[in-house]
């Protein structure tokens, strides 16, 4: 919260958020709106009032995830039925950081069953800093990316050293829906 803040009041800082699907409606209902509301355009005024440049939404990166784990899946089976038997399945989804870091620590021998796609999140940040900044003629480093999650696993996932290009990474941090809701 302390960097999110720290970043909308620095001059020059061009600050995007991606918001999970699942936020929309636990905020409005934290804020007295029917149960299943879904508040997501509020959201996205309330945050450029407090000084987001652009507010992004996660849900069509979930799209790309998809693709690429169907395209993965396809050419797994391809190749099993082509009598390839080190092809592991089934194949799970990698979208979720707390299902890939339980199998990491304790199926060491199962870590090719997890999909070798990056969750929507990640995949969102990759093309926001590497093409949409480009875009707008900015560099990586000139964009931090805000990920708004339901779930503090998604702050170890944009952590981890393999979605960083040195010290930028993808997703620069995570503030979940509560932390959200107290700003």
């Amino acid at each position: 919260t302390f960097k999110f803040i720290r970043d909308l009041s620095t001059p020059n800082k061009v600050v995007i958020t991606q918001m999970a699907p699942a936020i929309r409606v636990a905020i409005g209902e934290a804020f007295g709106f029917e149960p299943g509301t879904n508040v997501e355009k509020k959201i996205a005024a309330g945050l450029r009032k407090i000084g987001v440049d652009y507010v992004f939404d996660t849900t069509w990166a979930a799209d790309l995830t998809i693709m690429e784990e169907a395209a993965e899946l396809q050419e797994r089976l391809e190749k099993y039925f082509a009598g390839d038997k080190n092809v592991r399945l089934p194949m799970l989804t990698s979208c979720c950081p707390a299902w890939v870091k339980f199998i990491e620590q304790n199926y060491a021998d199962m870590l090719e069953v997890p999909s070798s796609a990056k969750s929507p999140m990640q995949m969102f940040a990759t093309v926001a800093k590497d093409l949409w900044a480009k875009s707008k003629n900015l560099k990586r480093e000139d964009v931090t990316c805000v990920a708004i999650m339901p779930c503090i696993a998604k702050k170890y996932e944009a952590s981890r050293p393999e979605f960083s290009r040195g010290l930028n990474y993808d997703v620069d941090y995570v503030i979940t829906t509560r932390e959200l809701i107290k700003i």
